[in-house]
């Protein structure tokens, strides 16, 4: 059996779905492993590392795509790579089929084998392959490191000779894996930080990092899904939230917004009164900006000034810290391909959770049915 590693090609994108420490661990177990020439570097790791671990590196890209059996990847390759699959060829990486789906057709059409790693369920035994969770946590991360360097104040409390320096302010909404890890970065610090959730569960885990939990009453709406994301609220629920965002938002220096519902447009928790509601220098670094974001101002990719208020819309924030960004990522893929991987060769047993769940096309069929919905609206 033949894995292949390609160089991501996506503006922007520096990590690689498998480092040398994973190709040693596969090549070990008699499976064949080549590598595009250039694919670690970003991510510290050079051609002669993956040599050195077994691989064959090529600049062949044609020859990967056409003769490998399994390509972990973590960005879908464009359409004219996937024009040259192996027919049969099994793809493991983040695939957007919720949210973009059409892209995935030609790969389909060559009887791919497809696996979304946004759609591994959270159950206890898939969390070591929960590579959504593990960018979430360098996304929030470097939130509040990116907020941090924009503020025209400093974050910590500083008593001085020339007098005392207050803390930051910041409010982070969303207490999922990004939120939480925000709000931990952001106390280390040295800022006075709120956290706030739909979810009233979520306060436990806000106040065990040392920030104070800001709850809205929602009147016995039921927030949380069965995977334990947020589920999507009414406009009412969502305008009592809007409201008490905006009140504390005015005496924030950072608000970081991490809100996000799985394959639909990210909920609104900021207007641009909210905004202008905000003092002169205020940060507002929105994670949900790829959604279409959290405030209304919000433009993907790019920075806006308004009123006195910098907006930053972050669309890949793990990728600008690739290292350790591709060391876990790299991780939850060889998880992954334990379950895949039988003896040195596929074993795809769709009887398994965590294989069934990830898994938006087998052999050119669609099996997810949120995915053939999503295929269907857009058709």
């Amino acid at each position: 059996m033949r894995i292949a590693i390609l160089r991501e090609i996506s503006p922007g994108e520096s990590r690689v779905a498998l480092l040398p420490d994973a190709v040693r661990a596969l090549v070990s177990k008699g499976i064949e492993v080549m590598v595009e020439g250039g694919s670690g570097i970003a991510a510290g790791s050079a051609d002669e590392d993956y040599a050195r671990a077994g691989a064959t590196v090529t600049s062949d890209r044609n020859l990967l795509m056409a003769s490998a059996d399994v390509i972990p990847v973590v960005n879908c390759p464009d359409s004219s790579d996937l024009g040259l699959l192996k027919p049969g060829a099994v793809i493991i990486g983040f695939l957007r089929p919720l949210d973009d789906p059409a892209p995935l057709q030609p790969a389909i059409e060559r009887g791919a084998t497809l696996f979304a790693v946004e759609l591994v369920p959270r159950i206890t035994r898939a969390q070591a392959m929960d590579a959504l969770s593990s960018m979430a946590t360098v996304a929030g991360y470097k939130a509040a490191i990116l907020a941090a360097a924009h503020l025209p104040r400093m974050f910590p409390l500083l008593m001085t000779a020339a007098g005392t320096v207050p803390p930051a302010h910041v409010l982070v909404l969303g207490a999922g894996v990004a939120g939480l890890q925000a709000i931990a970065t952001a106390r280390r610090l040295g800022a006075v930080v709120l956290g706030y959730d739909i979810r009233a569960a979520a306060g436990e885990q806000v106040r065990s990092l040392g920030a104070k939990f800001l709850e809205v009453d929602l009147g016995g709406i039921e927030t949380e899904d069965k995977g334990g994301y947020a589920k999507e609220l009414t406009e009412e629920a969502l305008a009592r939230g809007r409201e008490l965002i905006a009140k504390t938002a005015r005496t924030s220096d950072v608000v970081i917004t991490t809100a996000q519902v799985p394959g639909r447009r990210a909920p609104r928790l900021m207007d641009r009164a909210a905004i202008e509601g905000m003092r002169l220098g205020s940060v507002i670094v929105d994670l949900a900006a790829p959604a279409g974001g959290n405030c209304e101002l919000t433009q993907p990719g790019e920075e806006v000034h308004h009123n006195g208020v910098t907006i930053i819309g972050p669309v890949n924030l793990p990728a600008t810290v690739p290292v350790h960004a591709s060391q876990l990522y790299s991780k939850n893929i060889s998880n992954f391909l334990q379950l895949l991987v039988r003896d040195g060769a596929l074993n795809i047993d769709m009887n398994d959770e965590i294989i069934r769940d990830s898994c938006v096309a087998h052999k050119g069929e669609i099996v997810n049915k949120r995915v053939a919905e999503a295929l269907h609206a857009r058709a």
